[in-house]
């Protein structure tokens, strides 16, 4: 008897590691991060969102092959008288294990997001400000370092640590760059703020990442990161 145990728990324990492996490549191929890592902040977001996935996929597995597998080794054959199982209290082993583990679990991964959240938000040296505003449904840009103007493209040095004050006009929105990773929301009557620094020269957009109302899905702007001499040509020529 406790070889058939052995057994099942080895077949199960196999059929979880394969399951996980599938599911894993799937979530990978269905969900795919985007290609560009476009901030000094996206490694350690993608790292931690890469964790994530391999944990739902092994607690996916989990559930899945235990509950395939009971059905199917443990089902009744044909012949067999039909008769209720042996009655069993409960197995406080196995109930602790799965209170503990879960525990175990989240606060290792409280621990993990604390410290990419500390990263992401540390304050870096030389930042420059960048005054976003948002408002339904459009998205305005201030350089108070550089001269008094605005603009509707936001346009940065790449590799230069960014400081965004944000605010909202009248509603809930929020800041998003798909390849910077970070993403902060503007609330109406306070300031928010989000650092990064990006690292790809290129063309990105900005969407609001809020629901704000009935033009949300049009709520965008065109990011552009240049070289530092093409930024401050830009800002001369905004200044004239």
């Amino acid at each position: 008897m406790r070889s058939n145990y052995r057994r099942h728990f080895l077949y199960a324990g196999i059929l979880v590691v394969v399951f996980t492996l599938v599911i894993q490549w799937i979530l990978d191929l269905s969900l795919p991060l985007p290609a560009i890592q476009g901030s000094a902040q996206s490694a350690a977001i993608d790292n931690l969102i890469g964790q994530h996935v391999w944990l739902i996929a092994g607690a996916g597995a989990l559930v899945l092959v235990i509950m395939g597998y009971s059905i199917v080794a443990f089902r009744a054959r044909p012949g067999e008288e039909d008769e209720e199982g042996d009655y069993f209290h409960g197995h406080y082993g196995l109930e602790i294990a799965w209170t503990v583990i879960p525990l175990i679990v989240v606060a290792i991964y409280g621990v993990i997001g604390t410290q990419v959240l500390a990263q992401v938000t540390a304050p870096q040296d030389n930042e420059m400000t960048v005054e976003v505003e948002g408002l339904q449904w459009s998205w305005r840009f201030a350089y108070p370092g550089h001269g008094e103007f605005q603009t509707t493209e936001m346009v940065v040095p790449v590799n230069q640590p960014l400081l965004l004050s944000m605010s909202a006009v009248d509603v809930l929105h929020s800041f998003w760059v798909v390849e910077w990773r970070v993403k902060q929301d503007l609330v109406p009557g306070i300031v928010t703020e989000l650092r990064v620094t990006p690292t790809e020269v290129g063309e990105f957009q900005l969407r609001c990442a809020e629901l704000c109302g009935l033009r949300h899905a049009y709520m965008l702007a065109d990011v552009r990161v240049v070289l530092q001499e093409d930024f401050d040509a830009w800002i001369n020529e905004q200044l004239e």
